[in-house]
């Protein structure tokens, strides 16, 4: 715009700068770049004082370095177990298993609740060696137990990666060990599915809980009667509404059925229960008789042998994993393991002869 005295007013005038917030909060980043410090800077001492303070943090990080197959990993994983060692040993170890759709989940929560109200530090872990292939229930029953999942008693741990059964046993084991120095009196271990993972199971727990369901039909007489005689006592669940009639039922043939089973070595009858988690009925009975069991077992010896006997069991399960995993991955043992099963497909070699010239390689390049 033109004024009088010839000279122009723009309107294009330079503005003052506006100052831009950052839209990083650095006091955020600034905080996570030290829980990173934290972490690679904790000694084996830093851990085993974390986890015995119950910090939850610590005692999840250092699971996390029991579940990890890398070097490094598993030599801080073996000091801090070792750390804690002493003061585990201390907790009521309960294993958790049922056929499908038998309710474990809303039955571990339920029952967990009961266990967290009457004073206990509760621990929920899960076995499952196929959680990647199978999408394992225990990866959702994190989110689905919703009371014990902000119960500050109660911890639930969701089940390792896939990989070999004695592996993922191996490290629920060793789990319970850090849960225990952390102050954690009551363990759950839950098996995912049914089959082999109750062995498993069976070999690192005080007292085994078979879930059973009314009338789950013959194709399942099979698979209970090698559960059964491991279990320590069955608990038929879904006992409400229509179905309470039908449990009933189903625990006198249950009972029938355990009468023909040789006795167990602790010396302890086992018992049949009928429950419903929904109405939480029947888990209290159920919560006290294992621990008369465990006082029971303790009384008669029973209790500290066979804490010792799976000591020694895991001792001979873990030689066995190790031996397997530096087998399978010994360079000169990799390099001709393709061509020697390839031989013994096509019938120019015996499986027997192969295996043994693969021994001898390993053997030599080890």
């Amino acid at each position: 715009m033109e004024h009088q005295d010839g000279t122009f007013n723009s309107h294009l005038t330079e503005m003052k700068g506006i100052d831009v917030q950052e839209i990083v909060n650095t006091s955020a980043v600034e905080r996570f770049k030290n829980i990173k410090r934290s972490r690679k800077t904790l000694s084996t001492q830093d851990y085993v004082a974390g986890i015995r303070r119950g910090d939850i943090s610590i005692l999840s990080q250092a699971i996390t370095l029991v579940e990890s197959s890398l070097p490094e990993h598993k030599n801080i994983a073996q000091e801090i177990i070792q750390g804690c060692l002493p003061y585990s040993g201390n907790s009521i170890r309960i294993g958790i298993t049922g056929v499908p759709g038998a309710g474990k989940s809303t039955f571990i929560e339920s029952f967990g609740v009961i266990a967290t109200a009457a004073g206990h530090k509760l621990a929920v872990l899960a076995i499952d060696p196929s959680s990647e292939r199978t999408q394992g229930s225990i990866l959702g029953d994190k989110t689905r137990m919703e009371q014990l999942s902000i119960d500050p008693n109660a911890y639930i741990r969701p089940s390792p990666s896939a990989g070999s059964l004695g592996g993922v046993a191996r490290k629920t084991r060793e789990t319970i060990v850090l849960c225990e120095a952390a102050g954690f009196d009551v363990i759950f271990i839950e098996t995912v599915g049914v089959g082999q993972s109750e062995t498993a199971v069976h070999s690192m727990v005080d007292f085994f809980l078979l879930l059973m369901l009314a009338g789950a039909g013959d194709q399942l007489q099979g698979i209970k009667r090698g559960i059964m005689e491991m279990a320590d006592s069955i608990a038929i669940t879904k006992a409400d509404g229509a179905n309470e009639h039908k449990a009933s039922m189903a625990s006198a043939e249950y009972r029938s059925a355990l009468q023909l089973f040789p006795k167990p070595a602790s010396g302890m009858k086992p018992e049949v229960f009928v429950c419903s988690a929904i109405e939480n009925k029947g888990l209290q009975v159920i919560f006290e008789h294992i621990k008369d069991y465990i006082a029971a077992c303790k009384s008669n010896g029973f209790y500290e042998a066979k804490r010792k006997e799976q000591a020694s069991y895991w001792l001979y399960e873990t030689i066995d994993e190790q031996l397997h995993y530096d087998f399978f991955n010994n360079p000169a043992v990799a390099q001709s393991l393709k061509q020697f099963e390839k031989d013994v497909v096509n019938g120019k070699m015996t499986s027997f002869a192969a295996a043994f010239a693969l021994l001898d390689l390993y053997k030599i390049s080890d």
